[in-house]
């Protein structure tokens, strides 16, 4: 029997019918398509750091990739998302046991073999409420035209021990199935903090992410108690670049935060990256 997650997040995170969740992405492209840096669609994309609050506050980062990505004309049969767990429940790192996705724009097949020869935990427990890789599914409808698999993969005890071993095991697994896979790590920055306070608390994180110094990002978000949600992937995806190219290429796309939208004390900030090889 197929398995299918029913979104947990449609008419909170995003709009929940077709029509409405379409113009509300195609009214953020708009605006933020002159600052788009399209000339970035020439590089090879690995994949990139993409925030996941709601998309009325975060998508202005997240278009930003989507629209590099589309612009590439780049083909992936397999999209591997990997996302922090705001819940608790479940595995230190699980692929979820679902075989469809099913968001108002349709539906998404897993890639359940890609997922299963990982030889990680197989469990829908820790993405039945979750929103931080779901939110990613309806941007890739929306922004690519050719069909594609998911690989959801919640990394829920963040270290850089289960960082390097996912990077291996996905590293891994796209060489014994001859797969061509992008890499979403999903996070946001700094929550609810002054935008000042945000910005240099992020800013610790940004520059080692910069140097791809994976230790060193774990070092200062303990240290310093900075609360990037998604530190874990996107360790994961610097470990994975390393290991599909001698020299990654990272490019910030966007800084912003809730505060741009609805003036506030306290933000949730956001920052998008490319990462790409020669």
């Amino acid at each position: 029997m197929v398995k299918i997650r029913k979104p947990a997040v449609a008419g909170k995170f995003y709009p929940s019918d077709k029509d409405s969740l379409t113009s509300q992405i195609s009214t953020i492209l708009k605006k933020e398509l002159p600052n788009i840096n399209l000339e970035l669609k020439n590089k090879k994309i690995i994949g990139g750091v993409i925030p996941h609050a709601g998309y009325m506050f975060s998508a202005y980062e997240a278009v930003h990739f989507f629209e590099i990505l589309k612009q590439s004309k780049q083909i992936y049969e397999t999209i591997v998302i990997i996302n922090p767990n705001h819940t608790g429940i479940g595995h230190e790192i699980a692929f979820d046991s679902n075989d469809i996705w099913e968001t108002p724009l349709g539906q998404v097949e897993l890639d359940t073999q890609f997922g299963k020869n990982m030889g990680i935990p197989v469990s829908e427990a820790e993405q039945m409420h979750e929103h931080s890789g779901e939110v990613m599914v309806p941007l890739l409808q929306l922004f690519l035209d050719y069909p594609f698999k998911i690989v959801p993969i919640t990394l829920s005890n963040q270290n850089l021990k289960n960082a390097k071993l996912l990077a291996t095991k996905i590293a891994k697994t796209m060489n014994d199935l001859n797969r061509k896979i992008l890499m979403i790590a999903s996070s946001d920055f700094s929550h609810f903090l002054s935008p000042e306070k945000g910005k240099k608390q992020d800013s610790y994180v940004i520059e080692q992410i910069l140097a791809q110094n994976t230790s060193a990002i774990e070092q200062v978000v303990r240290e310093k108690d900075i609360s990037v949600c998604g530190y874990g992937p996107i360790m994961t995806l610097i470990e994975y670049a390393k290991l599909v190219t001698e020299k990654p290429q990272i490019d910030i796309l966007r800084i912003g935060h809730s505060g741009e939208i609805i003036p506030s004390s306290e933000v949730v900030d956001y920052v998008s990256f490319l990462f790409s090889k020669e």
